[in-house]
């Protein structure tokens, strides 16, 4: 008979005891798990990607089928503002659904301004060339822009720059891989806004809104995975504080 207050091997389907490995894989999971949802909380998932593909969708659409600048720009900005509402009305986190509504009122103002529908991408495209540009740099530099965007998600602040040097690396290939995808997207799409038509360009741009973006975010993901985990500054903060009040309260002897 086998006494229940010892440990048994019943093989691969059996109870195996608490040790250092299970440990390691169960914080290595944690942590993969706090880095899944720390990117879809700082770019807004596929979600928050899809409802900024809605509003040019549909402006490429319509002045496919009309060529009608005005009514494609005035249909792209209502859709826009009625993802912000819909988001607001289920109380859900309007930041993306925001910077959405921002990028298609420029496209719209400047292709108004212009008169020519397809500078109603040119304002996203420049901001797209920016901020890759932006990645590139910032991971040459050693300051990865990857790096202060999520360190406040992690609460780790910039301790990842000195305090964790693993951190610091992914964060730099992270930032390095968000740069040289989106320079890469806009060296296609830029040609065809000096060349091709309005549709060809619209059609296009939608294609490559989703798959850099998932393909930026699944590097991400691998990097940061791999990566030692963060060092919560806040929880650090906290316990300083504690301890000093601590010492406060105990009377002098």
């Amino acid at each position: 008979m086998t006494s229940v207050d010892k440990p048994t091997d019943q093989g691969l389907g059996g109870a195996r005891p608490q040790g250092p490995q299970n440990a390691q894989d169960s914080q290595d999971a944690d942590t993969r798990a706090l880095t899944q949802a720390a990117l879809f909380d700082a770019f807004g998932g596929i979600r928050g990607t899809v409802e900024t593909m809605v509003p040019g969708l549909l402006f490429v659409l319509i002045y496919t089928i009309n060529k009608d600048l005005h009514m494609s720009a005035i249909a792209a900005l209502a859709v826009a503002l009625a993802l912000v509402v819909v988001r607001l009305v289920r109380r859900d986190t309007v930041k993306h659904a925001f910077s959405g509504v921002f990028g298609v009122a420029f496209g719209v103002a400047f292709a108004m301004f212009t008169g020519n529908a397809k500078d109603f991408y040119l304002p996203g495209m420049i901001y797209g060339v920016g901020l890759g540009t932006a990645f590139f740099v910032s991971a040459l530099v050693g300051y990865p822009l990857l790096g202060l965007l999520l360190g406040p998600v992690f609460r780790e602040n910039l301790s990842w720059r000195t305090r964790n040097p693993g951190r610091k690396k992914a964060y730099t290939k992270a930032s390095l891989a968000w740069g040289l995808i989106f320079l890469g997207k806009y060296a296609i799409l830029f040609p065809l806004y000096w060349w091709g038509d309005t549709e060809q360009l619209g059609w296009v741009l939608i294609a490559l809104k989703l798959p850099p973006m998932v393909l930026a975010v699944y590097f991400t993901w691998i990097f940061l995975a791999k990566a030692p985990p963060p060092i919560d500054v806040f929880a650090e903060m906290e316990a300083e504080e504690k301890a000093e009040a601590a010492r406060r309260a105990q009377p002098e002897a």
